[in-house]
């Protein structure tokens, strides 16, 4: 999606109303580090670092809409329980949410615990039930929908199995439709025939072959797939997601679309569809195109799945990957303090371990390779602060630096041991250093440890500092001594 589009895309959302309908869930993570097994069992021993607790499922749908600039009214189910009140709370301070939760006192809040260690989920423990809800709370859901819909200009509905979408909930969102709203579909059913005319039903790949009973594996198997789906369901549109092969896009009377995705780091899929589902419906809302609409998911799915856990997505970060896109790789690792602070936050987020390291880096030879890769394997994580031009003047003196920031900036981001590079002014990068609060800060073995600017910040909230071997026979001194010669001669 080109950045004009996506910008004004993002001035029409706001305001723009949504209603989500479905199975709502809390998730928990639970954050912490492996280091030996368990003497009881071939296992994994956790020790717990860290608990974040969010809203899952429609909840996290509703979440994801909000958090682009749009407003919506939840409908779920909860528990009289625990886990029900913490939901509650978690709506409640979901600006832009507004919570419209029937409880269910019989049955338990759907509660999914993942356990995570080095970014890496290793168990998840699921506390549910799936029988469809009571006669009564039912009528209550049906209910709600007709008070929650509102001035809705898209319906989602979220349907992971629960119970809580029934034949009845489905027929109340079709009656609440008639005032202009289009209805969109993400579901875990074995058939989509029971959603009747919906405007369209978003399977992934997977999905879309256990419905149809096909093959979903290459372009033109998901075109059968899809004909065969369209023969099978009222749906007027079907969008399939293919993970890194993109969506494709079948709609009544027109032949499939496929559309490329751009390739992202991915960490964490936990939670990707519900911020496609989130966005495909906001940018329906501002009365996108079907083809817009599915971009403006696309980039804000690519966002999500680098972060941990049921992440959100904001209008800000769509425009920095937007911009992202188009420039090079060793750009887009050229950043400012703010960028900074903002990536760190990310990987800790990640469970992810950060180094830090500094250098004028002027003439880039064999020894600062070597040198930038022992410090990459300290750490997840490295980043290196750059003396500007005036820093390294002052530093060295007249003449130096020999190349400028920029090309020395853009050579260090070419290095695949370095993930971000982000240049400083001070004679000291003492500010970068408090601003990224490393859990290493590593220089050359050259430095005495207690020689090492920021080691004592660093040790003081429990981080280290390495010494790395140096290269004999290499340095930028010497390599513009050598120069010199040859000019000479």
């Amino acid at each position: 999606m080109d950045l004009s589009a996506l910008q004004h895309l993002l001035e029409q959302v706001p305001g723009k109303r949504v209603l989500c309908v479905g199975d709502l869930m809390v998730d928990r993570f639970v954050y912490g580090e492996v280091s030996r097994v368990s003497p009881e069992a071939p296992i994994p021993v956790l020790a717990r670092k860290r608990e974040l607790v969010m809203l899952g499922g429609a909840g996290n749908v509703a979440r994801n809409v909000a958090a682009l600039g749009g407003s919506v009214a939840l409908v779920g189910l909860i528990g009289g329980d625990a886990e029900g009140n913490e939901a509650q709370r978690l709506v409640g301070e979901e600006a832009g949410v507004e919570g419209y939760l029937v409880t269910d006192s019989s049955r338990p809040t759907t509660l999914k615990t993942r356990f995570v260690s080095s970014g890496q989920q290793l168990l998840r423990v699921d506390t549910e039930e799936s029988r469809p809800v009571t006669a009564d709370c039912e009528q209550r859901l049906v209910r709600t929908i007709r008070d929650a819909a509102d001035g809705a200009g898209v319906i989602l509905l979220s349907d992971y199995g629960k119970g809580v979408v029934t034949d009845a909930v489905i027929a109340a969102c079709h009656d609440a439709a008639k005032a202009g709203a289009k209805v969109v579909v993400d579901s875990k059913a074995r058939s989509f025939a029971r959603y009747g005319e919906i405007d369209l039903v978003k399977p992934n790949d997977l999905e879309l072959a256990h419905a149809t009973d096909l093959p979903t594996g290459t372009d033109e198997e998901v075109e059968a797939a899809a004909a065969r789906a369209l023969e099978l369901w009222a749906t007027k549109a079907v969008m399939v997601t293919r993970g890194a092969k993109g969506v494709s896009l079948a709609v009544r009377g027109q032949p499939v679309r496929h559309v490329p995705t751009v390739a992202r780091e991915v960490f964490d899929v936990s939670g990707a569809g519900d911020t496609t589902l989130a966005a495909l419906g906001l940018a329906l809302a501002a009365d996108s195109g079907l083809e817009e609409a599915i971009a403006f998911a696309q980039l804000a799915a690519g966002v999500a799945v680098g972060k941990a856990g049921t992440a959100t997505v904001s209008p800000e970060e769509l425009v920095e990957a937007a911009i992202s896109a188009h420039i090079a790789p060793a750009e887009a690792k050229v950043a400012t303090l703010q960028r900074l602070v903002d990536e760190v936050a990310r990987w800790r987020a990640k469970g992810l371990r950060v180094g830090f390291t500094n250098g004028c880096f002027d003439i880039l030879h064999k020894g600062h390779v070597a040198y930038l890769g022992q410090a990459r394997a300290w750490c997840d994580r490295l980043i290196v602060g750059l003396n500007s031009d005036a820093s390294v003047r002052a530093l060295k003196g007249e003449g130096r630096p020999v190349n400028d920031l920029e090309s020395r900036a853009l050579v260090l981001a070419g290095l695949g041991s370095v993930d971000l590079v982000v240049p400083f002014e001070d004679p000291t990068p003492v500010k970068l250093i408090e601003a990224a609060r490393p859990d290493v800060l590593i220089k050359g073995a050259d430095y005495a440890e207690s020689e090492v600017v920021g080691g004592d910040l660093v040790k003081s909230w429990g981080g280290e500092v390495k010494l790395a071997p140096i290269v004999e026979g290499y340095s930028t001194t010497a390599a513009i001594q050598r120069m010199s010669k040859k000019e000479q001669a």
